[in-house]
């Protein structure tokens, strides 16, 4: 198994000054750009980007060329760049922000050509200080060499872009609480319907709200072709993408593959092995997402298999877990950060998040009862009823049942490892 280079492939040739419009563009930068607005047309774009089948690099996994599409009729468009990158497991925005910022910029243009939006924003994680400093020298650069600004590259487009960063919430990582972020508002998410970005986004004007690797994406799409994106990976997840791996593996990082193979063989290739035993469980799509065993590391890595098997690829973080893993503080350590970072503006998310860490607190210290099991899991149903995944919601946004997905995950496939911190039932008589 070997990475297919095309996102992280200025970064990886040209480390020392790859965030620099210098090295972007002698490595063939903002030509793709400079094509599209001499020659193209905003239809032709979106129809690359619907070519390339490209599905959004932040979670959700929807169809990017629709998206672009559902964007309503109105004067005033907005374009905002998620880079809220906190998932946990979860650190591959954090190159493409630090060390190819350009990339990013020239795909905002694109977009915003495409989608005939003149004001852009980048919303970044508030820890990310160090990227954000790097995507606004970029802007400020772009900015010089009339990249941005009035009648960018010579044409009759005008294009602005502002770089916010967040205060650090989790929760802003969704899209419309995000939106009220930006905005200077608590960031809480918003109902949908009717504040589907799209329609009803930033000041309440259609916007269009992507991942920052979807976005960097666009550059390589419009320099070659979307059916040329769409050949590489498998039907249903096409292109690359950029997974973060971590955990118990002796190699972890960020590596580039066109998506189609299985968890076992990312592992014992690129992560270079199992650090000391064998693998229990795994994460494969960042901290939201359900466990699978130690035995289902022969599932492909696509957005449809891994849905099959009733998790999702999410952020792309894989993040593994040996024998010798006690999954009960494993599982505990993921609800205390729901907790933490619940809103607070859903009562079953604000109250059950702060209940299920309490009593996986007492299980995992031994004080734990024989009713925590079937209390744990009426706590869960209480938030997501049902208990299923793609999971059903009494909440406004999936914080809450994120938050169950590792519970269900240990009652599911190891149960045994709750029983037996509980006290042994006592029969009298």
């Amino acid at each position: 198994m070997k990475e297919t280079l095309l996102l992280t492939k200025h970064m990886r040739e040209n480390p020392e000054d790859s965030h620099s419009l210098k090295s972007y563009e002698k490595n063939g930068g903002y030509e793709s750009v400079k094509k599209v607005l001499k020659s193209g047309t905003p239809e032709e774009v979106l129809q690359e980007i619907k070519d390339s089948n490209i599905r959004g690099r932040g979670g959700a996994g929807f169809p990017t060329g629709v998206k672009w599409g559902f964007l309503a009729e109105d004067e005033e468009r907005y374009l905002v760049i998620n880079g809220d990158e906190s998932e946990p497991g979860t650190f591959k925005d954090r190159i493409l922000l630090e060390r190819d910022p350009h990339q990013l910029i020239e795909g905002m243009i694109i977009t915003c050509f495409a989608a005939n939006i003149s004001k852009a924003f980048i919303y970044i994680r508030g820890e990310y200080a160090k990227p954000a400093r790097r995507v606004q020298s970029a802007i400020e650069e772009a900015y010089e060499k009339g990249y941005l600004g009035k009648n960018i590259f010579g044409s009759s487009m005008n294009l602005d872009i502002v770089v916010h960063l967040g205060a650090g919430a989790y929760i802003c990582g969704e899209e419309t609480a995000l939106l009220n972020s930006l905005e200077g508002r608590r960031g809480e998410p918003r109902l949908k319907p009717p504040f589907f970005p799209a329609v009803k986004g930033l000041y309440n004007k259609p916007t269009l709200v992507n991942n920052v690797e979807t976005i960097s994406s666009v550059p390589w799409i419009m320099s070659n072709s979307g059916k040329d994106y769409s050949s590489l990976g498998v039907e249903g997840s096409t292109g690359t993408r950029i997974f973060s791996l971590s955990g118990h593996i002796n190699n972890p990082g960020n590596y580039e593959i066109e998506m189609g193979s299985s968890f076992g063989e990312f592992v014992d290739t690129l992560g270079k092995g199992v650090k000391n035993k064998a693998i229990k469980a795994y994460i494969p799509g960042g901290a939201s997402a359900p466990w699978l065993r130690g035995d289902q590391l022969d599932v492909k890595m696509t957005i449809d298999d891994v849905a099959n098997e009733g998790s999702m690829l999410g952020s792309g973080a894989v993040v593994m877990m040996d024998e010798d893993t006690n999954l009960v503080l494993a599982a505990k350590s993921l609800v205390s950060f729901f907790a933490h970072e619940s809103c607070g503006q859903c009562t079953p998310c604000r109250e059950g998040t702060t209940w299920l860490e309490n009593i996986l607190e007492r299980v995992a210290s031994g004080r734990g009862r024989l009713s925590d099991i079937d209390l744990l899991l009426d706590v869960c149903d209480n938030i997501s009823p049902g208990l299923s995944w793609p999971p059903k919601m009494t909440t406004i946004c999936p914080l809450g049942p994120s938050a169950t997905a590792s519970i269900v995950s240990l009652m599911k496939d190891f149960r045994s490892e709750v029983e037996v911190l509980l006290p042994k039932k006592v029969v009298i008589g």
